[in-house]
């Protein structure tokens, strides 16, 4: 006797009522692709400043001043913008290539930052006192903090440590050909002279001991530079 023949049965789900309307009512969606401007590399940088309409001084500090003004932005937005008005600071990176040209040292300072909270490894630095210029400032915040004096200098870069509140720009000066001096600090500060190699202040940063943003930036720009010679 042949042997029956299997029996195969194809089962198709039954979509509930509510599943095919939904479907039924669903627009079919395309995604257009977005072109690129090609234009916004190649567009004048704005210039407009914003206007102030109004502007009163709601904090008289001994180092800043906090302002409250009314402004009308270069859009045409009328907002009002609080801003810590500061006369700037200067930053300074004082390198030692005379024992070792390829991993030089750089003289840091160790100091409670009662603001942070805790002491923080940082590069000298200080505010511009009204009418000094920055390259006088630099000098004279390098004797204070650490003594030491230098033959070069080089502007490495100037930066707004944050520009959303805060009027303070930062110059950041390379200092080379150095000498070491008795320090004079302010009768408030206690530091702590700290001298490293690069290449072990690289690796405080690298490694994420080192929180001051303008010690960052100076380190960073200096190493960087050293290794686009080479």
């Amino acid at each position: 006797m042949a042997a029956p023949k299997k029996l195969s049965a194809k089962v198709t789900p039954r979509k509930s009522a509510t599943a095919t309307a939904s479907l039924k009512r669903a627009p079919a969606t395309t995604t257009k692709p977005v072109a690129a401007d090609s234009t916004a590399s190649t567009r004048k940088p704005r210039t407009r400043k914003a206007k102030v309409l109004a502007s009163r001084i709601s904090f008289k500090g001994k180092i800043f001043n906090v302002h409250t003004d009314k402004v009308q932005e270069p859009n045409g937005t009328v907002a009002t913008r609080q801003v810590i008005h500061h006369n700037g600071s200067v930053v300074i990176l004082a390198v030692d290539s005379s024992r070792k040209p390829r991993n030089p040292d750089v003289i840091l300072i160790r100091q409670y930052r009662y603001a942070a909270g805790q002491y923080l490894l940082e590069l000298p630095a200080g505010r511009i006192e009204p009418g000094e210029r920055p390259l006088t400032a630099a000098k004279r915040e390098m004797i204070e903090e650490t003594g030491f004096r230098a033959r070069k200098w080089t502007l490495l870069t100037k930066y707004f440590a944050s520009p959303g509140f805060l009027g303070e720009s930062m110059q950041i000066y390379l200092a080379e050909d150095i000498t070491p001096g008795i320090a004079q600090p302010e009768g408030d500060e206690d530091i702590e002279l700290v001298r490293l190699p690069l290449s072990e202040a690289m690796k405080l940063v690298a490694t994420g001991q080192i929180h001051d943003g303008k010690t960052l930036i100076g380190l960073s720009l200096f190493a960087a530079a050293r290794r686009a010679r080479r």
